[in-house]
């Protein structure tokens, strides 16, 4: 091969280095591929690649390789590099002009050495003390700048040793070879900036999601983490699934950029609770708004009490002083019994506004019985029930601790999710996030909300979100309401949701096969929580 077919060739590889470099995502991988392209480009037996830090004081090491003595450092190499890294300026300020990458970096130009041991004017200690203790002999240098579109030098790209492809000899860098790696440090420093960019603007666009999570968490402290927790979930089951080899999801598969995309709707999936009233979302007692109402409850309990009281006195006072003994021990029996009777309506009260236990009929009854039977007289001299209408309808909630129309203003958070997310201009790869974090509440049966979406409308990535969902609610440590299960429990409800249609029973299948559950309670839960779990007693599920 002559000298011109040879620069054809590497005129050719140089254009192929391009279109590879502009599509690597990776900043470790993509500094490797400069590193290894340059050497290619240029016949050289060895090279480093440094990045400059923030500050612009320093030039790091990140890439090293030497074929030769068989050098292979940083990148994917797996070995780290110890070296120090090289300042740009002494401690007295001056620049460094001695070392030739940080002369390189300073002067914004290149340097091409023909030998490292008669070379004047630069500092080749370091290089000469590495060659004792290996052997090598370095001798040629091309050293070449990394500069971004603003003309800030972002790196230093240093090839060792032109090796001749012809005789092996080891000899000087050419013009040519010059002009091949200024070209490649050039279209790298663009990549590099490019990637760097997008890497900070994902950075960014996380820390933004991450803010708004932490704000929808301390905006109740009984629902704190479960933003952080489902996406977690959510990416273990997902993972398990992509790992499935067999059924009817072994043709599952997820690309690193179907990951992102699914971590991002995990992390948004609940963004709409940013419109959700406090007062909803942090109800605590059947009777919370913006305070717990059973202090009012008991302040009338207290007036009632008083009154009582009262009403004995008066008719003591009323019997005169000629009644009988007995007849006055009449009277503070009626007055004792009414008040046993009025304190244990009122623990009977505090008791249903818990909402820790599904109410029965005959207690709902009694919610009303005792709305009617006790009343008071306000400052107006009006008599009023010692409950209102609305105190009523909260107390006699069967579950939980929020009525029909409080449930409905949480089920909105999802509406709001969907509106929020597809009003965003999402890119090309993160298309998806509204139906994935959109589904959340979806059932399998079609008899979900927002969209009443079956399963077969409905995305593998999204039905996986469902199960995270309500695994996470079950299992959660931090619900006022509720105690948190433990794992036999929530995997025993999750199986009956498995046979009635709510969730995905295959997902369902991976989850425990895979033993998914677990290992997010051993990130996640108290070790109390994390019990025995009898896999044949899961509903619906059978055992290998």
């Amino acid at each position: 091969m002559d000298k011109f077919d040879d620069l054809l060739r590497r005129f050719e590889e140089l254009n192929e280095i391009g279109a590879a470099l502009s599509n690597e995502r990776n900043i470790d991988a993509l500094l490797e591929k400069i590193l290894l392209a340059a050497k290619s480009i240029t016949h050289a037996d060895g090279g480093t690649l440094y990045r400059a830090d923030e500050d612009g004081e320093q030039l790091r090491f990140e890439i090293m390789r030497t074929d030769s003595i068989g050098i292979a450092m940083g990148g994917t190499s797996g070995k780290r590099i110890v070296f120090p890294p090289l300042p740009l300026h002494l401690p007295d300020g001056t620049p460094n002009r001695t070392m030739v990458a940080a002369y390189c970096a300073l002067n914004r130009c290149t340097v091409n050495i023909a030998d490292a041991y008669t070379a004047d004017g630069f500092d080749f200690s370091g290089t000469r003390a590495f060659d004792a203790r290996t052997g090598y002999r370095s001798t040629s240098f091309l050293t070449v700048p990394m500069m971004n579109h603003e003309g800030r030098v972002i790196g230093v790209l240093q090839l060792i040793n032109a090796v001749s492809p012809v005789t092996g000899a080891v000899g000087v860098f050419s013009d040519a070879d010059r002009r091949l790696a200024e070209s490649l440090a050039s279209q790298a420093a663009i990549a590099l900036t490019n990637r760097q960019l997008v890497s900070q603007l994902e950075e960014l666009f996380e820390s933004f999601i991450t803010l708004i999570n932490n704000a929808i968490d301390e905006k109740s402290p009984y629902t704190g983490g479960h933003c952080q927790r489902v996406p977690s979930l959510t990416m273990m089951l997902a993972e398990a699934v992509n790992d499935t080899a067999e059924g009817p999801l072994a043709g599952f598969t997820m690309s690193d950029a179907d990951r992102y995309e699914l971590k991002i709707a995990g992390l948004l999936h609940d963004c709409g609770k940013v419109t959700t009233p406090v007062h909803v979302v942090d109800k605590a007692t059947k009777l919370q708004t913006i305070f717990d109402r059973i202090a009012l409850v008991d302040t009338r309990f207290e007036l009632l009490r008083r009154d009582l009281e009262l009403s004995t006195l008066r008719s003591r006072v009323s019997a005169g002083p000629e009644a009988s003994a007995e007849e006055l021990a009449a009277i503070e029996r009626q007055g004792e019994d009414r008040l046993r009777e009025l304190e244990a309506d009122r623990a009977f009260l505090h008791h249903a506004n818990i909402g820790s236990e599904r109410m029965s009929d005959a207690d709902i009854e009694r919610v009303h019985a005792i709305a009617r039977r006790w009343s008071w007289t306000d400052v107006r001299g009006e008599t009023r029930a010692c409950l209102s209408d609305d105190e009523v309808e909260n107390l006699t909630i069967r579950a939980g601790t929020l009525t029909a129309g409080e449930r409905e203003i949480i089920n909105q958070h999802i509406v709001s999710t969907l509106r929020m997310l597809e009003s965003l201009p999402w890119p090309r790869h993160l298309g998806n996030v509204p139906e994935y974090a959109g589904g959340h509440h979806e059932r399998m049966d079609g008899k979900g909300y927002p969209r009443g979406l079956t399963r077969e409308q409905m995305s593998v990535q999204a039905r996986v979100m469902g199960i995270a969902d309500i695994f996470e609610a079950l299992t959660a440590k931090d619900r006022p309401y509720k105690r948190p299960m433990k794992l036999s429990e929530a995997l025993h409800i999750l199986g009956k949701f498995r046979l009635n249609g709510h969730i995905d029973p295959d997902l369902f299948d991976v989850f425990v096969r895979k033993q998914v559950y677990l290992r997010y309670a051993e990130m996640f839960l108290d070790p109390e929580q994390i019990d025995e779990v009898d896999l044949s007693a899961i509903p619906g599920y059978t055992p290998y």
